[in-house]
């Protein structure tokens, strides 16, 4: 572990090297700068945060990953449950455990399974239409927007389809339930926050009280709905997520007959729980993706030749056959290692288990490293960025996932982890995957994205801030600082 001070523990060695970095920045850059500080940590360290979190077990190597998320699945950390509480009152498939965990988890499976979400491609391809029409809307005005305000509108317009089969339409208005819900995400607060204020604000619980009640009214309506139409007709077809999961609960226990009060109380968890992860993971990674492209002109165009390739070469074309055959998106091979490649680069997301008594993990030196009473981390980025792992591990390199397994470039079993592996996988990657393959598609054939930091921080005169050199560096929900500053325009002679 890093140098310890016997009163003050690991705190000083943390402020020294996150003082070096923005203050917004993302907590998974820690690792990566103690270990830079540090080279003798080796990619799996302890770490004592005392007063202001649990003991903290990094873990930042795929072998011992494969140990504490698929041979043997710690179980979730408290401390993340109690970050999400306040939105999903610790009823949600992220934070549940056990017996209760694996049951919502199969009553919601069905709605995220492949073959499913590729019956709903036009509603995706519809909410996509939307959002290169304010695209175009924003060419005409020739300004820099922050990009991460309109990719939030735009998934969170397909999650309320997908899940609910509601037209939020944050879009194109303003939403008050969306609205609340945001605002209680910027409320939430994890255990290891070091400003007092943002760590103990009196006031919390009253503003998390007043958003999950105007929250709850309108997810709660919707979930009526879905319940009345099922009672006028359980014979009903329905699409949405909450439709299947309403006729899984059901199918699971033949005693019911009809839907409870449990089913109602759960499903409003998983909806908030649904709308806040799957819409800001999925929006950030959209960004990088603009981001690497705008940096990678001749990535660009060979992705846009695999699109015309095999789903022609005009926009009418490319809609309607995806409409008729939406499996064509799963032959898009350039276009799935591009979106592979960013994810590594910029990982959105981490997994924070809780250490068992006498469970320890073997590392590959041969070391048992006991879990017991630590939160062990299991941080995606580092390990994204080991040259151990992966050549070249700075260097965007799209055609890494498409050699075979004699080619150095090709990646190692398990140290690519964007959306972990095991049971307590994300349930929505298959529909995340779809959504960025759609929107590239429709975005790339109608429109130049300029990222335009350069204009931006001369409009906006600061010091400037990058984390090694990034100047998209990730803020604290994993999305690019300062939005992703960008310029669009139409391309010419686009059908």
């Amino acid at each position: 572990m890093p140098p310890y001070n016997p009163i003050l523990g690991h705190l000083p060695v943390v402020i020294n090297v996150m003082s070096k970095i923005p203050r917004d920045s993302h907590n998974q850059y820690l690792p990566s700068l103690l270990r830079r500080a540090y080279p003798e940590l080796g990619p799996n360290f302890y770490m004592d945060t005392w007063p202001f979190g649990s003991p903290v077990l990094f873990i930042c190597e795929p072998i011992a990953l494969h140990q504490i998320t698929q041979e043997h699945s710690l179980p979730k950390h408290p401390d993340l449950r109690e970050f999400l509480r306040p939105l999903a009152s610790g009823l949600d498939i992220v934070t549940m455990e056990g017996q209760q965990w694996k049951t919502w988890r199969n009553i919601f499976n069905p709605g995220f399974s492949l073959a499913h979400l590729m019956t709903l491609t036009p509603l995706i391809i519809n909410e996509t239409a939307i959002f290169c029409d304010i695209l175009k809307e924003r060419a005409e005005q020739a300004n820099i927007f922050a990009m991460k305000s309109l990719t939030d509108r735009w998934t969170m317009d397909i999650i309320g389809n997908v899940v609910l089969e509601t037209n939020l339409n944050t879009q194109r208005a303003e939403s008050p339930m969306v609205n609340a819900l945001k605002r209680q995400i910027d409320w939430l607060v994890f255990g290891s926050k070091l400003n007092p204020w943002e760590r103990w604000h009196p006031f919390r619980w009253l503003v998390h009280r007043y958003c999950s009640h105007q929250i709850n009214t309108y997810i709660n309506a919707d979930i009526d709905r879905h319940i009345a139409n099922f009672r006028d007709d359980a014979n009903t077809t329905s699409k949405s997520i909450i439709g299947l999961a309403m006729q899984t609960y059901l199918a699971e226990d033949t005693s019911r007959t009809s839907i409870d009060d449990t089913f109602r109380v759960f499903a409003l968890s998983q909806v908030k729980q649904f709308l806040f992860s799957g819409h800001d993971t999925t929006s950030s990674t959209m960004c990088y993706i603009f981001y690497v492209l705008s940096k990678y002109p001749e990535t660009k165009q060979q992705v846009q030749d695999e699109h015309n390739k095999f789903l022609g070469s005009t926009l009418e074309s490319k809609s309607s056959r995806l409409k008729e055959k939406p499996h064509l998106l799963n032959q898009l091979p350039y276009t799935t290692a591009v979106l592979k490649e960013t994810m590594r680069l910029y990982p959105v997301a981490s997994s924070l288990r809780g250490g068992e008594p006498g469970f320890c993990i073997r590392d590959p030196e041969g070391r048992l490293l006991p879990t017991d009473g630590f939160l062990v981390w299991a941080v995606s980025q580092p390990l994204h960025r080991d040259p151990n792992y992966w050549p070249q591990p700075e260097t965007f390199i799209p055609e890494r996932w498409l050699v075979g397994p004699d080619d150095p470039m090709y990646p190692i079993k398990g140290a690519w982890r964007p959306f972990e592996y095991g049971p307590r996988n994300c349930i929505g990657q298959e529909l995340a995957m779809m959504e960025l393959k759609v929107a590239m598609i429709f975005v790339l054939h109608g429109f130049e994205v300029e990222v335009a930091y350069t204009q931006f921080d001369v409009e906006n005169p600061k010091n400037p801030r990058t984390v090694s050199g990034e100047r998209a560096y990730q803020l604290t929900l994993a999305g690019p600082s300062d939005g992703l500053p960008c310029k669009v325009r139409v391309k010419q002679s686009r059908a």
